[in-house]
């Protein structure tokens, strides 16, 4: 079981089993002698019992770092529902701030930053209003950096539905 320290801008291992599970699953970045996760990536490990986090010497559950989460992020309950989806499936998810999107998408197998991603991901909420500039824009994005959109819709019961957008040449 991995043991990780939440500070209020990350969660952080310098365990030997973090850099063990990075070589093999591609669970979070390398930075400095630790493995840092995102919030998605620590809830995710947190639920399937692979991680433990701390704020200090206190262990937090999984509902209070989710609670903790969401008081940094508004939207990590949509990501973290899109993330564990694609995650269960073998896919690997890394952020995609850069790129003004949720996540980077890679094919199961694949290992960032040897591969490019196959696909750039933006979550939303079906019950959310999205106006036709916001999903040209989002398409914009995928295409400019030479990658598919996916969209990843929550329903009210947290099922997401995947769709991939792509452009096509007549």
């Amino acid at each position: 079981m991995i043991q990780a320290q939440f500070s209020p801008t990350k969660i952080s291992s310098n365990s030997q089993e973090a850099f063990s599970l990075y070589e093999r699953s591609r669970f979070g970045e390398k930075r400095q002698n630790k493995i840092e996760y995102s919030l998605p990536e620590a809830l995710f490990l947190v639920e399937t019992n692979r991680l433990k986090v701390f704020s200090g010497k206190n262990e937090i559950s999984f509902d209070d770092f989710l609670k903790k989460a969401k008081r940094i992020d508004k939207r990590i309950e949509v990501k973290y529902s899109v993330f564990s989806s694609l995650r269960k499936r073998g896919y690997i998810l890394k952020t995609a701030l850069k790129f003004g999107a949720d996540f980077r998408v890679y094919k199961k197998g694949f290992k960032p930053g040897q591969d490019h991603a196959l696909w750039i991901l933006f979550c939303v909420r079906e019950s959310e209003a999205n106006s036709w500039q916001d999903f040209s824009a989002k398409n914009r994005v995928a295409h400019s950096t030479k990658k598919k959109l996916l969209l990843g819709i929550v329903d009210d019961e947290d099922s997401v539905t995947f769709y991939e957008v792509a452009w096509l040449k007549p």
